[in-house]
């Protein structure tokens, strides 16, 4: 978090929290919703501005209800999230990096949904692979033997009855089912956060 955000805090403690107006696509991009958004139930605009990108990501966070927020300056601007707290896309070079250009040192685990979303678990941090690169990792993932094919990939999502695994280099990870509507309980965020349930 940056020095003078928190002497902001410190400055004013009690400014009362943001909600609706700020929400992170499954792609990876914040969109800033004012309340025409909000009313028509619109994701908003996609924020493209380097700098406000970057104050944003130095300053995103999670209290201790699992909700993910953006502090800004002495206000918590509380975000709704599409699919995970982050998301994930390939790189030639390091990998995997998250949406905030962090890139991915370690995956401890990774996660397959009933729906098809490949999901990294980096230390905290829980990320669902970009949509868009989601091909290029279908070619990493084996069943006993052998590169998975279409057909087993079905089967396993349906009755996930065989080891799955996904190949990161001449590492094999296991990839474990997780059911789409469960992701929240499951890793313990909140994607759509509100007034009522905070408790800070």
């Amino acid at each position: 978090m940056d020095e003078l955000v928190k002497q902001s805090l410190t400055k004013w403690p009690n400014v009362p929290h943001c909600y609706g107006w700020l929400a992170l696509d499954a792609r990876g991009a914040f969109r800033m919703r004012d309340e025409a958004a909000q009313a028509a139930h619109q994701q908003g605009d996609i924020i493209r501005h380097e700098s406000l990108l970057a104050f944003i990501y130095r300053n995103y966070d999670c209290d201790n209800r699992g909700a993910w927020y953006f502090q800004n300056g002495p206000q918590r601007v509380y975000v709704e999230l599409e699919s995970t707290p982050f998301i994930a896309r390939t790189d030639p070079e390091l990998g995997f990096v998250l949406h905030d250009r962090t890139p991915v040192r370690e995956i401890d685990c990774v996660f397959m949904t009933d729906t098809g979303q490949l999901i990294i678990q980096s230390q905290q941090k829980i990320a669902m692979l970009d949509p868009s690169d989601l091909a290029h990792c279908l070619a990493m993932l084996y069943v006993e033997d052998h590169a998975v094919a279409d057909d087993d990939l079905l089967r396993w999502l349906s009755v996930p009855n065989q080891p799955l695994q996904i190949k990161f280099g001449s590492q094999f990870k296991s990839v474990e089912w997780v059911a789409s509507n469960q992701l929240q309980e499951r890793f313990g965020f909140i994607a759509h956060p509100s007034k009522l349930e905070n408790k800070n």
